[in-house]
């Protein structure tokens, strides 16, 4: 493929822009920092840890594939971020064969896997789906140092929600060009015909020395824009532990920003209380004021989510949360304002047990007329740990 923007490139369509536009800036020292399905949310250079110059990089990439520009554009783009920033230290510094070899990492990874997620979200529309229920796996013949194993796959034909493709989703590794198609029933029976209908021999074999199925480079070994946001709330979660108070804090804010879920609260309000089936918690983002909502808890909540769980405007409703005294019932539109209640409370201190036996923190601000108290459990845990909203209670 040229390095110039390819034909496969240089045409970005609505979801491979999307993709790309809902990550969330994340600074790390390697580039392993962040790994596989946790790269969906996260837009990282290893190395690049100050926000101002991320953001920059990440302006730099957006255009890139937005306007379809070529690797000379962002080559230049990118010796101007780092003069610009002072940065200093990063991988292939000091020769022009390094800095190409940098340059054209950034550029083709974000290219190839935000086009490869978009390509995920256009395969799995239920309409496509219904007249082409398979996945191909189709080889880039036309690279100059083929891999024997890719070759070996092109024309693999499987059902859309076959295991094979939640590892083996193109791209596979670094410089890898090959791709996923949609395909029909008639192109099944055709595989099958050639043997290419069912999963090769040793396909789910990892190697030890790259912890992917053989075949794939690590950190490849995954379907890009196939896992949301689990991935990288546990990967987030966990660094926000070990980092200082004040790295912690600034990088809650910039996941927050870009998460902007607490948007959505009012419509997912709005779908528990439809819809009484479970589902799963909104993740409303991180806990931000980590020090001031620690004291209030007892114990450390630094990397703990905040979620608004399906039982809490459920159990508004049904207890109406309201007695009188200048209150009123929460409506779905109210919960757009918890995650802000918790993060720019005017009070915080500690609740009683919950029925559960967790403990609680009360969070009180004024918004407007209305002062709105949100009390929340802390769930401890290694993973998921989080405060929940237990109840809303609005008072005028």
């Amino acid at each position: 493929m040229s390095l110039t923007a390819s034909s496969q490139f240089n045409k970005p369509f609505a979801e491979q822009l999307a993709f790309f536009r809902k990550k969330i800036n994340l600074p790390s020292e390697r580039w392993d920092d962040v790994w596989q399905q946790a790269h969906d949310r996260a837009f990282m250079v290893a190395g690049a840890q100050k926000a101002d110059l991320l953001d920059d990089l990440r302006k730099a990439v957006d255009s890139a594939i937005a306007e379809g520009k070529s690797i000379g554009w962002f080559r230049k783009n990118f010796d101007a971020i780092v003069a610009k920033h002072g940065w200093t230290g990063w991988m292939g510094e000091g020769s022009k064969g390094g800095r190409d070899w940098r340059t054209r990492i950034i550029y083709q990874t974000n290219m190839s896997m935000s086009y490869s997620a978009g390509r995920w979200a256009q395969l799995s529309d239920p309409d496509l789906i219904k007249m082409r229920p398979y996945k191909r796996y189709v080889h880039a013949d036309g690279v100059r140092h083929p891999r024997p194993l890719h070759q070996s796959w092109n024309g693999i034909t499987l059902p859309h929600d076959d295991p094979f493709w939640d590892s083996h989703f193109a791209p596979n590794g670094w410089g890898c060009h090959c791709r996923i198609t949609a395909a029909s029933e008639q192109d099944y029976q055709a595989a099958k015909g050639t043997d290419k209908a069912s999963r090769p021999t040793g396909w789910d074999t990892i190697n030890p020395k790259t912890g992917a199925p053989l075949g794939i480079d690590a950190g490849f070994g995954y379907a890009p824009g196939k896992s949301g946001d689990v991935p990288l709330r546990e990967m987030v979660s966990n660094k926000l532990v070990t980092y200082p108070p004040a790295i912690s804090k600034a990088l809650s804010h910039d996941v927050n920003r870009y998460i902007n879920a607490h948007d959505q609260a009012a419509d997912y309000a709005v779908k528990v209380l439809a819809d009484r089936s479970k589902t799963e918690p909104l993740w409303l983002g991180f806990v931000e004021n980590a020090e001031a909502v620690s004291a209030a808890a007892g114990q450390d909540v630094k990397g703990y989510m905040v979620l608004l769980p399906d039982e809490a405007p459920r159990h508004a409703e049904s207890v109406h949360q309201y007695d009188g005294g200048n209150q009123r019932p929460p409506i779905p539109q109210d919960y757009a304002q918890v995650w802000k209640v918790l993060a720019e409370a005017d009070s915080l201190r500690a609740g009683d047990r919950s029925a559960t036996g967790l403990t609680t923190v009360v969070a009180v601000k004024k918004i407007g007329e209305e002062v709105f108290r949100c009390v929340f459990d802390v769930r401890p845990g290694k993973k998921n740990r989080a405060l929940a909203l237990l109840s809303l209670v609005i008072k005028r």
